[in-house]
């Protein structure tokens, strides 16, 4: 696995580093082609707390877990269990939807740009290239990112969709025709 690690207003010594790369070896036995496989991690401060983002993008999921702790090294174990539970959780779900699945490739590539001439009013803009997938595709991905909204093109009738998760931890989907 690939691991880039980097810092936003901290520097990320040779410590964190090796630190970070050691837990994230855990996660290895769960990919096929782990080789291939990269990281991105983000350390950055909060306040008192540390914090640390890791998303794994990969052909067919986005793995996607944040955590923030008073000690670094504590979050870096915090993040790496919350992203070994979703494995496990949605291990079954993937198996299934990936025996079923006629789109080999599901890679979503964002694209951030910042905009200063807004006056501070959009703060983060992101591309996103959506590929046809059903709604219990939708739920997985929203699910898998840690999102509470999800946006995504319906396999059924292209029409595009924004999936959202409810107070009663139920669904809602929004159609735009």
């Amino acid at each position: 696995m690939k691991i880039n690690t980097r810092g936003d207003k901290i520097l990320v010594t040779d410590g964190i580093k090796n630190h970070v790369e050691s837990k994230l070896k855990k996660l290895e036995k769960y990919f096929d082609n782990h080789d291939e496989i990269s990281a991105n991690v983000l350390v950055k401060i909060g306040g008192r707390n540390q914090i640390v983002e890791v998303t794994i993008p990969t052909n067919h999921f986005t793995l996607r877990a944040e955590e923030a702790n008073d000690d670094l090294y504590a979050a870096v174990d915090l993040v790496i269990d919350k992203l070994e539970r979703q494995i496990r959780k949605n291990k079954s779900r993937l198996e299934k939807r990936l025996k079923k699945e006629t789109i080999k490739e599901m890679n979503y590539d964002f694209e951030i740009e910042d905009d200063e001439e807004d006056n501070n009013k959009i703060v983060k803009r992101k591309e996103l290239d959506t590929k046809p997938m059903s709604e219990e595709e939708a739920i997985l991905q929203m699910n898998l990112l840690g999102h509470t909204f999800f946006i995504f093109k319906n396999a059924k009738n292209e029409n595009v969709c924004v999936l959202y998760k409810r107070k009663d931890n139920n669904y809602g989907i929004i159609e735009i025709d």
